[in-house]
């Protein structure tokens, strides 16, 4: 069985929020902060890998009322807050060590996968990646998964897809994969039994 793990909010935590927080101490800005750029349109072109981060930066700053130094601060404070969780890391190593195939495929933007794969090992356990500012196109639009099989000529029924959003593993069902939806490595680990992959 191939196992694809999506990265954020799976294999790295991601708080967006308490990063915010870092750099904006009134609570209004905060709010317009996360409301104007992080769930704002151009925050998925930067994972898909189509807004430069310096145009997202002053665009975002601009919606936000907010100090554009300070938001392109945030912005390069980012990376660094995805942070491994050590339970999935393990596991992943426990998988590859048994043989079991292992993928991942995940909407990430440039400055974010390229900080984690400089700082990293835990990639050298994957077969293959897809990140979503690479191939401009992100979860959970079909392509991206139709890439992910067509890549690495994989059996979508022999396939398990691991996210945290139920989105992303309705699209990923839709080809006939198998789902996770992760909540803990723990739980994680006793879904993949069920599978016969561990």
């Amino acid at each position: 069985m191939n196992i694809v793990f999506d990265l954020g909010g799976v294999v790295v935590s991601w708080r967006p929020d308490e990063v915010i927080a870092q750099f904006f101490i009134d609570p209004d800005e905060r709010l317009r902060v996360w409301q104007q750029v992080l769930m704002h349109a151009d925050w998925l072109a930067l994972d898909r890998g189509t807004l430069p981060r310096a145009e997202a930066v002053s665009r975002g700053a601009a919606r936000a009322a907010v100090d554009a130094a300070t938001l392109a601060a945030l912005f390069r404070d980012f990376p660094a807050a995805l942070i491994p969780m050590p339970d999935t890391v393990a596991l992943m190593r426990r998988l590859h060590a048994a043989g079991q195939p292992l993928y991942c495929l995940s909407n990430m933007h440039v400055a974010a996968i390229e900080h984690l794969e400089a700082s990293h090992d835990f990639f050298e356990v994957f077969r293959g990646r897809v990140i979503s500012c690479r191939v401009k196109t992100i979860k959970p639009e079909p392509a991206i998964y139709a890439h992910l099989l067509a890549s690495y000529e994989l059996n979508a029924t022999d396939t398990v897809f691991i996210d945290d959003l139920q989105e992303n593993l309705d699209a990923a069902a839709a080809f006939g994969m198998q789902t996770i939806r992760f909540t803990s490595a723990a739980q994680c680990e006793k879904e993949l039994r069920g599978f016969g992959c561990i």
